[in-house]
């Protein structure tokens, strides 16, 4: 009898239990297409700090090949002074490459 009336009770409990379980199962069944829809937007789109700093790397990596060109220029001009043909067709060269990349380059202001 006991057992009887502790089933009886206990199925109205497990009722109002599983009513909870069930909202939040259907809640977050609900709100997980927006969930992964603002993941995908935000794995799309780029802040603008990551913005700033591809920015600065491509900045970075120009003002590099600058100063690389420079030296290679200051040394084919320095063999074409010394009557190397050579090298002075190679410094012009580096000379139009680094006019094409100049203004490319920020200028920094003090």
């Amino acid at each position: 009898m006991i057992v009887r009336f502790a089933r009886i009770l206990a199925l109205p409990l497990a009722a109002v239990a599983l009513q909870g379980c069930l909202a939040k199962t259907a809640l977050d069944v609900a709100t997980a297409p927006v969930r992964v829809g603002s993941k995908a937007v935000d794995l799309a789109t780029t802040s603008q700090s990551e913005a700033d700093e591809k920015r600065g790397r491509e900045i970075r990596k120009r003002e590099e090949r600058l100063a690389k060109l420079d030296r290679r220029l200051r040394d084919q001009e320095d063999d074409c002074l010394q009557g190397d043909d050579k090298a002075c067709r190679e410094a012009v060269s580096i000379r139009r490459e680094m006019d094409e990349l100049l203004p490319t380059v920020p200028v920094e202001r003090d």
